[in-house]
């Protein structure tokens, strides 16, 4: 993606001041509201009694992906009228939790004010889309815009073109209208930059919002947009997803075009980055997903996957039709063993269906904590030397902690532990992964003995990670989703609870595993998590993300007949 570069840089802290106060002269004045105090920790009923939104825009942020897409072709709702609710919803979100980074309100609605037109000439819809706004996480470029990615020594940079996705969203009539928060270099599984600052999650304060894709989490949860796009490199769509309550989806690889997007790690394709949608129900992401592959985005991605979106699939013809599926519950990891409240879902999900006629049965790890050692050693073979040349032009220092206070803390895994690996050593890596991916093919493979089904398990459910949303800071363990990242198995995220006082207790102590297990037992606390959201990973096989999705229907449907 070819950007213009300032030659002659400034120090860091001037470029981070100048643009803040561009961001914040972006807001209208008009939709400046009073939040609450920061000891209010719940604000996720605020935007509904702030008083910006009237009634009618209350109803249509409210409003499901695939309801607002009727009421937008049919002309009940015009596409101004959605996207200012959506706006004002947003700039509510953003003054609770920090969530924005880049505001276009002007651009958004003359989007949609053509898509309006449009309409009204031909009585047709531009596409699929019409009219649905979409936010972004900080890395899909936009054209005329900056893409920090977290950096205050990127700011200044304007993208040439947009990114791929962007134009294919625009093809199916969507309407950009914000991007949101990352951390600093994005590998990070929680939500701090210099530039923008912290994103904090609407349900408890407290807490992070998760990461990389924290700001669209937080976002989509407040419901300041129907439908976010974020970018997975080891969960950063399904941690942000898990932490805020919503539904997020991690295709394969390829399946979404990528080209274009502003990452970290660039040029390293072995554990590919991917683009996954992130909504308040699942039929979001199925809409999303496919929009976008109904418009053949390998004819403008050379790395994007030639499959069409398939309806066998998703009626699960390779899974028998979906009746009397055979799940596979992983209760832990063999690292670390999740909070009482993570356990409870499990639970709450096997009776479900259970009860509903399915078969449930344990699911044996192998090697995942090989499989997360690789991951990181793979990621940190040319990271250092990537966060150095990037920031020392500006003399930007790297944030080692997303703690509170980063005083006394110990540097976290996620910055490079063993840089400067020779190009041989990285082959050793990549060639055991590969080794490792077909061991964990044919173990999935030979489930199929125990099923009842002549299948093979149809899919595991798991957690996203081993603790609901943390204390800022404490998000230390993403091996729950970077093992799937690493083994390129379609994942997606649903709701399930949240954390009740009452019904998760801590546990009394269990053979840990290892002392960062101790630790993150020790960690727990009810209260401490209070209001926090559960939610639960389903897990496919590679490219199968049309049965991962129907399966998540199912999954979903079964936990709401059990309410």
């Amino acid at each position: 993606m070819a950007n213009s570069i300032t030659t002659d840089k400034p120090h860091w802290t001037a470029l981070a001041a100048e643009k803040k106060q561009r961001q914040l002269e972006s807001i209208p004045h008009e939709w400046i509201v009073t939040p609450p105090s920061d000891s209010t920790l719940d604000v996720s009923a605020f935007p509904e009694t702030c008083g910006l939104l009237n009634a009618r825009e209350i109803e249509i942020t409210n409003t499901s992906v695939d309801v607002l897409l009727e009421k937008l072709a049919c002309a009940a709702w015009t596409a101004v009228d959605v996207t200012t609710a959506f706006y004002k919803r947003a700039i509510v979100a953003h003054q609770l939790v920090n969530c924005l980074t880049e505001i276009f309100v002007d651009r958004a609605l003359a989007r949609a004010a053509e898509l309006d037109d449009y309409l009204k000439t031909t009585g047709q819809v531009v596409g699929p889309l019409h009219g649905l706004p979409i936010s972004f996480k900080d890395q899909l470029c936009i054209k005329g815009l900056e893409t920090t990615i977290g950096y205050a020594s990127l700011v200044g940079q304007y993208a040439d073109e947009n990114a791929v996705l962007i134009d294919t969203l625009i093809e199916c009539g969507a309407v950009p209208f914000v991007r949101t928060n990352v951390p600093q270099t994005l590998a990070w599984p929680e939500t701090f930059n210099h530039v923008f600052g912290r994103t904090t999650n609407p349900y408890n304060r407290s807490l992070t919002s998760g990461g990389s894709s924290g700001g669209e989490g937080a976002l989509v949860a407040l419901k300041g947009s129907p439908l976010g796009v974020g970018c997975d490199l080891g969960g950063s769509v399904r941690i942000p997803s898990a932490f805020c309550g919503l539904y997020g989806l991690r295709p394969s690889y390829g399946r979404l075009p990528y080209y274009g997007t502003r990452g970290t790690l660039d040029g390293q394709d072995s554990v590919l980055p991917v683009l996954g949608p992130m909504a308040n129900s699942v039929v979001g992401i199925k809409v999303f997903m496919k929009a976008v592959i109904n418009t053949k985005p390998w004819l403008n991605d050379p790395l994007a996957v030639r499959k069409k979106w398939d309806e066998d699939e998703y009626n699960l013809v390779d899974h028998g039709s979906g009746k009397n599926l055979c799940f596979a519950i992983m209760w832990d990891d063999g690292v670390v063993v999740p909070h009482p409240p993570i356990r409870r879902s499990l639970e709450i999900a096997k009776a479900a269906l259970q009860n509903a006629g399915h078969k449930v049965v344990d699911w044996k790890p192998i090697k995942h904590k090989l499989l997360g050692e690789i991951t990181r050693d793979i990621w940190n073979a040319g990271s250092a030397e990537e966060y150095m040349i990037t920031t020392s032009a500006t003399g930007e220092p790297l944030i080692t902690s997303m703690g509170l206070d980063v005083a006394n803390v110990t540097v976290a895994s996620f910055r490079p532990q063993n840089d400067g690996m020779t190009a041989y050593q990285l082959w050793q890596l990549q060639k055991l992964r590969q080794k490792i991916r077909k061991e964990y093919l044919d173990h999935w493979k030979a489930t199929a003995s125990e099923t009842g089904t002549g299948r093979p398990v149809d899919a595991i459910i798991c957690p996203a990670a081993p603790f609901v949303a943390t204390p800022h800071g404490k998000n230390r363990y993403v091996d729950y989703t970077a093992v799937w990242n690493a083994l390129d198995y379609a994942a997606a995220i649903f709701p399930v609870t949240t954390v009740d006082s009452t019904l998760d207790g801590k546990a009394p102590p269990h053979a840990f595993y290892n002392d960062f297990d101790k630790d993150v037992y020790e960690m727990y606390d009810p209260e401490r998590f209070r209001n926090a959201p559960v939610c639960l990973q389903l897990v496919g096989r590679t490219l199968e993300e049309e049965a991962v999705i129907r399966m998540t229907e199912i999954v979903d449907g079964v936990l709401l007949a059990a309410k």
